[in-house]
């Protein structure tokens, strides 16, 4: 199979899509949709066809913005076998660029800018090369879209190669909330359903990057990462500050709850070879509104944590371990300070009268239900949809919020940690070849990597678990229903601010590997891509991959 002579082509519909600032959150999705949208409905297959493309505007969103999705039907061989090609259109923000912000959609102006600097040799070095492509979103993930988008108008203009069919999808908020692609979900069934689609494989574009100095290998991934936000409301005795010893500061529990989770090893979960990052703090904060010299009544900390293997069930239960120990711990050195302080200023000593204790929103809810009945209940549900008005809170601190005031319905009071999930869960992915997709998706994925290698100097490698969040882990499922169900049940914004359909998921439920642009400093001012390797080698395995999998088996050749 000859290679495809893609790369110019690619590079300019990367630098295309990079001049529009598509932040998240802001009007440029909107924009960067509707300019995808509009060069899509001019090409000729999509005048002929106007229905094999939309732009759809995603659901149950704050925001105006918008999907693109559309698809070529192959005339090889008619057939249900389809493959989809997705990648997002959101970048985060600009700030980091600094005095060079008005320079970061600009990538050649951004490369004359960048010259003029002081940079380091190595990064002096690529830019000076031409072989690279600096700018915000170049790597994440603008040239990886511009391969999905030079094969679907390579596709459509060819497609007597197609056995089968491609559907593209160039979903937004994959940097927040993922609503893009939980609102694709239902036009990829409803297409299903209508064009008798069968998701046979996903590919989705995100970026990869060296994963050790002087790493030389380009990677490419079968099945994802999940991602969970677990979060503590953790409540105090208040006390003066001038008694501290009279008080419990929720601010100390805290800090020994981070000392425990952060960084630590033993969470960090291990699969295939593949040892997932341990959780590490995204936010820690005591929850006083103001000053005074009061110890605060309560602080709120979350955590990143990522799992392979791990059910949302198993990692509730090690979390609430691993936070029992620390309160353990807090209340053992609390107790042997206050004693040392007796000891230096005469006073008499008291007994310490707190223990561990740690609840999970489920069991805590589960308690205020059976001691309270539906006027708990019922009071929730008010306090939620009233919630739900305050635009400025998003579902971190929602979420907190209806913490909170569940809490103030607890007869104990006494201090204690309340664990819960505070975002949307992005369920893991595995790739582990136990079904007749996985396995042909698997091996053609092998041979598309087999037959480009020498093509390209450096190793390319295939690893499991793409190593970052994305929106791969709402095209296929791995956790059960029980799984799900704890996930929900353990996280208070659900079925309110929160809307998921998991569901909906399990019946796509098609496997997914990321063949994606290679480069470096993605979200950092030197964003940048590798030209050769992300504009010519990712759209050739790709397509390699394409065809293998539309192709019925007594039919394929070896590749060349």
């Amino acid at each position: 199979m000859a290679m495809l002579p893609c790369q110019e082509d690619v590079l300019l519909y990367t630098k295309l899509l990079v001049r529009i600032e598509s932040i998240v959150g802001t009007s440029g999705e909107k924009e960067i949709a509707e300019t995808l949208h509009a060069l899509l409905a001019a090409l000729p297959y999509f005048q002929q066809n106007p229905s094999y493309l939309v732009k759809s505007p995603t659901l149950n969103d704050e925001i105006e913005r918008y999907n693109v999705m559309a698809f070529v039907k192959g005339t090889k061989r008619p057939s249900g076998r389809t493959v989809i090609l997705m990648g997002h259109l959101d970048t985060v923000g600009t700030d980091d660029y600094g005095a060079l912000k008005s320079s970061a959609c600009e990538p050649d102006g951004l490369r004359r800018e960048l010259m003029r600097q002081e940079l380091p040799d190595d990064l002096r070095r690529q830019l000076e090369s031409g072989d690279w492509l600096f700018g915000r979103g170049a790597l994440d993930m603008k040239s990886g879209l511009a391969s999905h988008l030079y094969l679907l108008q390579y596709y459509s203009e060819r497609p007597e190669e197609l056995a089968g069919n491609i559907v593209f999808v160039a979903e937004c908020d994959e940097e927040d909330g993922s609503h893009g692609i939980l609102s694709a979900i239902r036009q990829l069934l409803a297409w299903q359903e209508e064009h008798g689609f069968d998701y046979i494989a996903a590919i989705n574009a995100d970026f990869v990057s060296p994963r050790y100095p002087g790493d030389p290998n380009r990677y490419i991934y079968k099945g994802t990462v999940g991602k969970l936000l677990p979060a503590f409301y953790i409540t105090g005795a208040e006390t003066h500050a001038g008694a501290c010893f009279e008080g419990l500061d929720p601010n100390w529990l805290a800090a020994e709850l981070t000392r425990e989770l952060n960084y630590n090893p033993e969470l960090c979960n291990a699969a295939h070879g593949e040892v997932g990052a341990p959780p590490v703090t995204l936010k820690q904060t005591d929850l006083k509104p103001s000053y005074d010299v009061q110890t605060g009544l309560a602080a709120y900390v979350y955590y990143n944590m990522l799992i392979y293997t791990w059910t949302p069930k198993e990692a509730l239960s090690r979390l609430k371990r691993h936070a029992e120990i620390a309160f353990g711990r807090a209340l053992a050195l609390y107790a042997e300070r206050y004693r040392a302080y007796c000891r230096m200023s005469g006073e008499p000593e008291r007994d310490i009268p707190w223990r561990p204790r740690v609840l999970t929103y489920d069991e805590m809810n589960r308690m205020l239900l059976s001691e309270h009945g539906d006027r708990y209940g019922q009071h929730m549900e008010r306090f939620k949809r009233e919630l739900l008005l305050d635009r400025t809170l998003d579902l971190r601190m929602y979420s907190l919020k209806v913490v909170e005031e569940a809490w103030r319905w607890m007869k104990d009071r006494s201090p204690a940690m309340v664990l819960f999930f505070a975002s949307l869960y992005s369920p893991r992915v595995e790739l582990s070849g136990s079904n007749d997709k996985e396995l042909r998706l698997i091996e053609a994925l092998d041979e598309a990597v087999r037959s480009v290698q020498d093509r390209y100097e450096h190793p390319i490698r295939i690893k499991p678990f793409f190593p970052y969040i994305s929106d791969m882990s709402f095209v296929g499922i791995s956790d059960d229903d029980e799984s799900i169900a704890a996930e929900a049940a353990n996280n208070p914004s659900w079925n309110s601010k929160l809307l998921v359909d998991y569901e909906a998921i399990r019946r796509l439920d098609v496997p997914v590997i990321n063949i994606g642009p290679y480069g470096m400093d993605a979200h950092k001012k030197h964003e940048r891509a590798e030209i050769r390797y992300s504009m010519f080698i990712v759209p050739n395995i790709t397509h390699r991959v394409v065809q293998r999998l539309l192709t019925p088996i007594g039919e394929q050749a070896g590749e060349g």
